[in-house]
């Protein structure tokens, strides 16, 4: 309990400067992050954080505490955001959660990831189901990229495929009903395949 006061404390007195964040310079925001991650990492070298700042000046930042999918510290994770402190300016979440602009997918306007040389739009990708284990509830599946032949089976690509996956189940889900992740090349029958950012709605149907 001592280095959760220690590290809400910390963030307390700073809060206002990590707010900011976004309005200071590259090597500004470089240093502030050092700082929340050497503070949080005090707590738990296995979580994350992801700051989500307000559109409108005057509504909350998130502050998102993540495990990167790693089951061993939800309850770390989980025990730190129960007892994160009241502050009007901030809201504290755990785990990623699932988004809510499947619509704009759908139409092929959602934003692109960008990963250092990978550029993956969430619209342009493809699944399908490989195996589903009745035992631990979980599922196989493959994701096709169009230029997976380009960008081959580097640990950046499975990196920036995990990242999509949160965004698109939430981190606890991914967790929950995802055994194994798949990557190949599109393929000429995508009749066939399931576009990616209906693999909630797949899922809901599937494993009810």
């Amino acid at each position: 309990m001592k280095k959760i006061n220690t590290f809400w404390n910390w963030f307390q007195d700073n809060n206002q400067t990590i707010k900011n964040l976004i309005n200071e310079t590259p090597k500004n925001q470089k240093h502030i992050a050092f700082w929340i991650n050497k503070n949080l990492n005090y707590y738990c070298r296995e979580i994350d954080f992801i700051i989500v700042f307000p559109k409108k000046e005057n509504s909350k930042a998130e502050f998102i505490i993540t495990a990167n999918g790693n089951k061993n510290y939800f309850h770390e994770l989980i025990t730190l955001v129960d007892n994160a402190p009241l502050l009007n300016s901030w809201k504290f979440t755990a785990f990623i959660q699932p988004t809510t602009e499947i619509d704009k997918m759908m139409k092929g306007l959602d934003d692109p990831y960008i990963f250092q040389d990978i550029t993956l739009k969430i619209s342009e990708l493809k699944f399908k189901p490989i195996l589903y284990d009745e035992n631990i509830k979980k599922m196989d599946i493959m994701i096709f990229l169009k230029n997976y032949n380009l960008l081959c089976d580097t640990k950046t690509l499975k990196q920036a495929i995990y990242v999509i996956l949160q965004e698109l189940l939430g981190e606890e889900r991914l967790h929950q009903k995802i055994s194994l992740v798949q990557l190949a090349q599109m393929t000429n029958k995508e009749e066939d395949l399931i576009q990616l950012y209906e693999l909630q709605r797949y899922l809901d149907s599937f494993l009810k």
